[in-house]
């Protein structure tokens, strides 16, 4: 795996009517190939000083992302090891809200029109 200091991607979080969902944007001049975000473990609110991940989101990966091309990623929330309904999603924990802390990462690969994997990573969250 290799990385760079180019950032291809960025991201951000869309509002719609029901939830929130996640934007990735290719602000590069060539195709992303099978591009996939880490699952993100988030910290427990419920343990005083924190305890076990109780809660964990996990993107579907996408195949190719063009060009300059956005693309909205489908997810899903599992807590306790089961598939949590849509009043249950936890997407909006890592919107990121101005002047807070940015606990979680995506962490994103990728393949190259060389076929190397890459990575980025993108502070997220409060």
């Amino acid at each position: 795996m290799s990385s760079n200091s180019v950032k291809p991607l960025s991201c951000r979080f869309i509002d719609s009517e029901s939830d929130v969902l996640l934007e990735l944007t290719n602000g590069t001049d060539q195709a992303l190939k099978s591009v996939e975000i880490l699952t993100v473990f988030l910290k427990d609110l419920d343990t005083p000083g924190g305890g076990p991940s109780q809660a964990h989101i996990r993107f579907d990966a996408i195949t190719s992302i063009r060009p300059r091309e956005n693309v909205v990623l489908s997810h899903k929330t599992w807590v306790n090891g089961k598939a949590a309904d849509a009043g249950g999603d936890l997407l909006e924990r890592l919107k990121i809200v101005t002047g807070e802390i940015k606990p979680y990462v995506l962490d994103i690969s990728w393949e190259d029109l060389e076929g190397k994997t890459r990575f980025q990573r993108i502070p997220v969250g409060h």
